[in-house]
């Protein structure tokens, strides 16, 4: 199974009528014959990034607090990095410039210029083929990333900017009213 959606955004659908996911924008970390596994990009908390750890204050744009990554294991804690160097180790990279981020490593990396991190609690996850199910069903609409996405300063307009920018009908989501009755 080729493994299509790895480091890219899922959009959710109005027809999405999960709770967990309504208006998300999900970055996918990995997808493969296992299943797939993402966070959450646009759901920030009022936890200070510092109130979970210290080593990447420094590293992390505003709003500097951690973002809530999905329904799944919400205590365990995400990192992603942009950098403009290469992880030796290649299994940390997700996409060009954005990989995981090791917590307990020291945030200045040999070989690597990580330049900012986003912190998420907890992650979403699927089982084999199940998003792939959701996405043929229409509850997410695929999307390429752009890094800036994941280090908005305005998470809590990136579902209407991430459609906004998409050509063709898809675009016209993006003034999909919050509750359609009310239209």
């Amino acid at each position: 199974m080729e493994a299509w959606l790895t480091g890219k955004l899922l959009v959710a659908m109005p027809v999405l009528d999960d709770p967990n996911f309504s208006r998300s924008v999900v970055f996918i970390l990995d997808h493969d014959e296992d299943g797939a596994l993402g966070v959450v990009i646009n759901r920030a908390s009022d936890v200070p990034v510092s109130d979970a750890v210290e080593t990447f204050v420094d590293l992390v744009p505003s709003p500097s607090v951690l973002f809530g990554g999905g329904p799944v294991e919400p205590t365990a804690l995400v990192a992603i990095g942009r950098s403009t160097g290469v992880d030796e180790r290649a299994d940390t990279t997700i996409i060009e410039g954005l990989q995981l981020v090791d917590l307990d490593e020291d945030p200045v990396f040999a070989g690597i210029n990580l330049t900012q991190v986003r912190l998420f609690a907890g992650y979403a996850g699927w089982s084999p083929g199940q998003l792939e199910q959701e996405v043929w069903h229409g509850a997410w609409a695929v999307v390429d990333v752009d890094a800036g996405d994941l280090f908005t300063a305005t998470p809590e307009t990136l579902w209407r900017d991430v459609l906004r920018r998409q050509r063709g009908p898809l675009r016209l989501v993006a003034d999909f009213p919050e509750d359609a009755a009310l239209n």
